[in-house]
């Protein structure tokens, strides 16, 4: 694991049935807190358009990284929370989620329409298996697959918690907000 060049034979292992501590040289970036969820909590499905497959290259069985968007809103990260934790999931705080990074890898085994795993969302479902963390690696994301690229030494940083974050849970979401303009009107 020593080598984070991410340049590594990452989709090589995967291929050939093994699970690399390698940091493949490919890339999916996944918003959190569904990224942390992936590598660290058991989520067997990642949720893509059929659109987003097939032109993101999704179609391709894999060992990729799983790289952590710099987005997240507190309504996206609440909606996360929840869901995870009537799975009896504790999701960190939002401050304590990596963003802007490669923060591990999986393996894509299948695209699917159905699934029995809690994830599924749909439309489709890619299936992932053998997840691995890694430290994380500070790098800008793409939509589709991607080759990523470690960033010059001097812009090695990965995204700063913002003041939502670091409140949380303070701070009301937008959401609760809105509801509580609402019922103060009636």
């Amino acid at each position: 694991m020593d080598d984070r060049s991410g340049a590594g034979s990452g989709a090589a292992a995967a291929r050939e049935g093994g699970v690399s501590g390698e940091v493949p040289s490919i890339a999916l970036s996944v918003r959190q807190p569904w990224a942390w969820a992936v590598v660290h909590a058991g989520k067997d499905i990642e949720n893509r358009s059929r659109f987003a497959i097939t032109k993101g290259g999704l179609k391709q069985f894999r060992r990729i990284a799983v790289h952590a968007a710099i987005g997240m809103t507190q309504d996206e990260y609440e909606n996360g929370r929840s869901f995870m934790a009537r799975l009896g999931i504790i999701c960190p705080r939002p401050d304590e989620l990596v963003r802007g990074g490669i923060i591990g890898a999986v393996t894509i085994t299948d695209v699917v329409k159905y699934s029995e795993s809690p994830w599924f969302f749909g439309p489709c479902g890619l299936v992932l298996q053998d997840p691995v963390s890694f430290d994380p690696i500070a790098c800008k994301g793409a939509l589709g697959l991607f080759t990523w690229v470690r960033p010059p030494e001097h812009a090695d940083q990965l995204a700063e918690a913002l003041p939502w974050m670091i409140s949380w849970p303070d701070r009301p979401s937008r959401r609760e907000a809105v509801g509580n303009v609402q019922e103060s009107l009636l």
